[in-house]
């Protein structure tokens, strides 16, 4: 799928994403997993396809990357994906009746600036009612003035840097896509940062 706009396009940090889940696909049966901002929902898909119970989200205000959502189950045989509207930094009752999760997936969310609080603000909500879950994200550096550090720090959250090379994703071409080509792609997992202060 290509188009200009945001959930319209498969960004190559879902392609990289996607692979990280591949290279994990015997932990992912029977897990439970939310992708964020899912937009074209590649990983979604990926982690469906690999046995992950898997429920979609995308803007409630973006009625067309939902239905892009739908779209990508129907054309992966997975009709029963479910597909909610879930804005950034909002406090919706789908967020607040969503099921457990294990896994938190986001692939190029840290795209805009303005929308790495509102991010964060909802992960932390989600990790605060699952404990125990992870956000693994990829995001494609953009500017070197861009970082999250300090608002992990206020969230109380902290991150492990996830080498590409350790899931064999550090190449221009991955499963025959050229996508993440020579892009500068970065792959972390969040989680909620331990009482003792780490």
């Amino acid at each position: 799928v290509l188009d200009s706009q945001y959930g319209m396009y498969v960004w190559p940090c879902a392609v990289v994403l996607a692979q990280y889940l591949w290279a994990h696909r015997r932990s992912l049966p029977g897990k439970r997993v939310l992708e964020i901002g899912a937009g074209v929902s590649l990983p979604g898909v990926v982690a469906a396809r690999c046995g992950a119970q898997v429920i979609l989200s995308d803007s409630e205000e973006l009625p067309r990357c939902l239905q892009s959502c739908r779209n990508s189950c129907l054309m992966n045989r997975l009709p029963h994906v479910p597909v909610l509207g879930l804005t950034w930094g909002r406090v919706s009752a789908e967020l607040l009746s969503l099921a457990p999760v294990d896994i938190i997936l986001g692939s190029d969310v840290f795209f805009d600036p303005k929308d790495f609080e509102d991010i964060l603000t909802t992960i932390y909500f989600l990790l605060e009612k699952n404990p125990h879950a992870q956000f693994w994200t990829t995001y494609q550096v953009r500017s070197a003035d861009w970082s999250i550090e300090a608002l992990l720090y206020k969230w109380k959250l902290k991150n492990i840097h996830v080498p590409l090379h350790s899931f064999g994703a550090d190449k221009e071409h991955l499963a025959s896509s050229s996508l993440p080509g020579r892009h500068t792609i970065e792959m972390m997992i969040i989680s909620l940062a331990q009482s003792d202060g780490t």
